[in-house]
C-alpha cells in the first residue's frame, strides 16, 4: 500500500493537470441573458478549465441576494449591482469588486409621447410603475433634483418587472423604469412612440453590473482570482470582437432565449460596457473619482448602516491591462 500511495504521489507530481481544480461558485444577479454570456463562453472553450479552476454558474435572484451570497461566503464569487453591492458591504457583507461589466449605468425611464410627455419635466402628474424596491424608485429624488422637479410631483404603482411594458401599453401607468439592455425590445414594440431618458445622459451614472469576491477567498487564493479575473475579461473582449460563439454558449446552456433579441441585447450592453477607463486603462477597470461619488450617492439616498472607506471594496488589481474596451 506504501509503495501504490508513493507512485500515485509521484504521477501527481509530474503528471501536467493532475492537481485538483479550484471549485467557484459563480452566482448571478439574474437569470442569464446576454450580459452573462461571457462568462458561459469562457466555461464552453474549456478556458477555466485550462487554468484549473471548475466554475459552476448558478441564476441569482437580485444583485442584493448575489451581494449578500458572497458575502456571507456562501459563494466565492458573484456579479451584483455596484450600487447594492455598497449597501450590502455597509450591512456586513466582506466584498471586493474585481471588475465592472457596466461601466454605465444601465437605468432609464421608458414613456409613450402619445401620452403628451416629451421628457422629464413632463413627468409631474404622471404615473409610474415599478417594483416597490426598484433602484430607480429609491434614487427618484436624486433623479427629480437633477431634472428639477419636485419629487412629491409623481404617483408611484406597483409594477412586477414582467409587467412593465403590458402596463405602459394599457395606460395603467405612464412611465416605466427599465434597464436599457432591452431598449430594442421596446422600440419593436412602440415604435417612434417610445419615449426615452438614460440616467447617464442626465449627470447620475453610477457603476451597474461587476463582479465580486469574498475578501477572505480574494485573499487567500490571490492566484485563482487573478485567473478568474483575466480569464472572464478575456472573455468578454473576445464576446466584443465576435458575439456568434458566444450567443451559441448561452443559449446552449440557458432555455427559452430568443436569438435576436440576445444579440440586440449584446449591441446595447457593449454601449453600456464603454467609457474612457474601460477604453483607456482596462476593460472592467473601475475610476477611483466615479467610485467615490458613487459612495456618496449610496450615502445619502439609500440605507447605509455602517459608513465606511470606498476604496476597501474594488480593486483594479487583477485586471490586465492590455485588453481594453474597442472604442466603438
Amino acid at each position: 500500500m506504501k509503495t501504490i500511495a508513493k507512485l500515485a504521489a509521484a504521477a501527481a507530481m509530474i503528471l501536467p493537470g493532475a492537481a485538483a481544480a479550484e471549485d467557484l461558485d459563480m452566482i448571478l444577479n439574474w437569470v442569464p441573458t446576454a450580459d452573462h454570456s461571457p462568462y458561459f463562453y469562457a466555461k464552453e472553450a474549456g478556458w477555466y478549465e485550462d487554468a484549473g479552476l471548475n466554475v459552476s454558474i448558478d441564476a441569482g435572484q437580485g444583485s442584493s441576494a448575489s451581494a449578500q451570497r458572497v458575502g456571507a461566503g456562501r459563494s466565492e464569487v458573484g456579479v451584483a449591482d455596484m450600487a447594492t453591492a455598497l449597501v450590502a458591504k455597509s450591512k456586513g457583507a466582506d466584498i471586493v469588486a474585481v471588475m465592472t461589466v457596466y461601466a454605465n449605468t444601465p437605468q432609464g425611464f421608458y414613456w409613450l409621447k402619445s401620452s403628451g410627455i416629451e421628457g422629464p419635466e413632463d413627468f409631474p402628474g404622471h404615473k409610474i410603475g415599478n417594483p416597490p424596491a426598484d433602484a430607480s424608485r429609491v434614487m427618484w429624488p436624486l433623479f427629480a433634483e437633477t431634472v428639477n422637479i419636485d419629487p412629491d410631483s409623481v404617483d408611484f404603482v406597483n409594477v412586477s418587472p414582467q409587467a412593465k411594458l403590458t402596463s405602459l401599453k394599457s395606460g395603467a401607468i405612464d412611465i416605466t423604469s427599465d434597464f436599457y439592455n432591452e431598449h430594442d425590445l421596446k422600440l419593436r414594440e412602440f415604435g417612434d412612440d417610445l419615449g426615452f431618458v438614460a440616467w447617464s445622459d442626465i449627470g447620475i451614472n453610477p457603476y451597474g453590473n461587476s463582479v465580486l469576491f469574498h475578501r477572505d477567498y480574494l485573499e487567500e487564493n490571490p492566484e485563482v482570482v487573478e485567473k478568474f479575473t483575466e480569464i472572464t475579461q478575456r472573455a468578454f473582449k473576445a464576446c466584443v470582437d465576435d458575439f456568434e460563439p458566444c450567443l451559441d454558449a448561452l443559449v446552449e446552456n440557458v432555455s427559452g432565449l430568443d436569438r435576436d433579441n440576445q444579440r440586440d441585447q449584446w449591441g446595447r450592453i457593449q454601449e453600456l460596457m464603454r467609457d474612457p477607463t474601460t477604453t483607456s486603462v482596462a476593460l472592467g477597470a473601475f475610476n477611483p473619482e466615479r467610485m467615490q461619488d458613487d459612495y456618496e450617492m449610496v450615502e445619502e439616498y439609500f440605507d447605509i448602516d455602517e459608513p465606511f472607506d470606498v476604496t476597501t471594496v474594488y480593486t483594479n488589481e487583477y485586471l490586465d491591462e492590455s485588453i481594453t474596451m474597442t472604442e466603438e
